[in-house]
């Protein structure tokens, strides 16, 4: 099975996925041939059965986070113990993904490679996980999430822009955090993304205000950095998106506001949506491969929101009758 995954892997880089997708496939895969070891002694692709991955998929619901039996003993990885959310069940949708990727692996081996004639999840339905409701950020949260970076450090003030960024464009923090200063147009105040997640170029836009913003900010970076990268770490080099992701969270934690870079992303598609955008313009920015797939994702309006939405578009408000 080590020999088949490593082969897959090797298929998978050479259609040029993103690393996202590539360690995750590699990450869900090492797990399950552990469990297939240690738990049934079944160390080759042909011999496993659509009955071993059900009970892989019962495992996983029932093990908590960062622990993996072996020798029906549990043992601890990189000291996850430390962390809030150890031995707390994992998530329908983590559940979901390790299936889709065990998924793939297996379509991969009976159908490209032709390794095994009987594919054991060709009878395995998908995990469909129930979406949580996202919630939409007010301008007040926002403004106390936004006030507790220091903008006069070099790191805060950064932060800071990045956050506004976010929510003013819509971009995936990735692409955000890899920025340099040619990809901005400031006089059609547009972003040129030269590696978004589907490998496609793509333009993003900001507002006046962010233009004013990002004019200031690169005056103040070439001050004090000489990196490529238009938000670089302190040393020059490229910010990590979990570093980014961490102090977001933090400086929502101070005022009670839950938030992380993604639902900028969702916050953004929704006051875009509820400002009278257009599904077809939000799902060119979003950078999604069709509009029914931007749809899927930002469909989960509260009453409250949709009622707000009427409200400005309706007909007898806007009719002079």
């Amino acid at each position: 099975m080590e020999l088949q995954m490593d082969n897959f892997m090797l298929y998978c880089s050479s259609k040029n996925l993103s690393k996202k997708t590539l360690r995750s496939y590699e990450q869900t895969l090492r797990l399950f041939v552990m469990y297939m070891d240690e738990q049934f002694q079944v160390n080759e692709v042909c011999k496993v059965k659509s009955a071993h991955i059900r009970h892989y998929i019962k495992y996983l619901r029932e093990r908590g986070k960062y622990t993996v039996v072996t020798n029906n003993a549990s043992m601890k990885v990189n000291h996850p113990d430390h962390r809030n959310d150890f031995n707390k069940p994992l998530s329908d949708t983590t559940v979901a993904n390790y299936l889709r990727n065990i998924k793939v692996f297996f379509n991969y081996l009976h159908t490209v490679e032709r390794e095994i004639k009987v594919n054991p999840v060709a009878n395995i339905k998908n995990i469909k996980p129930l979406r949580k409701q996202k919630a939409l950020l007010s301008s007040e949260e926002i403004v106390k999430v936004l006030r507790q970076f220091d903008t006069s450090t070099f790191h805060g003030y950064r932060n800071w822009i990045v956050t506004r960024l976010l929510l003013d464009t819509g971009m995936r923090i990735s692409e955000c955090l890899s920025l340099k200063p040619n990809d901005f147009d400031f006089k059609n105040k547009a972003i040129l993304i030269e590696n978004p997640k589907n490998r496609q170029q793509r333009y993003v836009y900001f507002s006046f205000k962010m233009s004013s913003d990002i004019k200031r900010w690169l005056q103040y970076h070439d001050r004090f950095s000489n990196s490529d990268f238009i938000f670089p770490t302190i040393r020059g080099t490229e910010l990590e998106v979990r570093n980014f992701e961490k102090s977001l969270r933090d400086a929502g934690k101070k005022v009670g506001v839950s938030i992380h870079p993604h639902q900028l992303r969702n916050n953004f598609a929704k006051y875009y949506l509820l400002n009278g955008g257009d599904w077809v313009s939000l799902s060119r920015i979003l950078g999604h491969s069709s509009v029914e797939v931007t749809q899927k994702a930002y469909l989960d309006f509260t009453d409250k929101e949709i009622g707000s939405k009427y409200q400005k578009h309706s007909p007898l408000n806007n009719l002079q009758i």
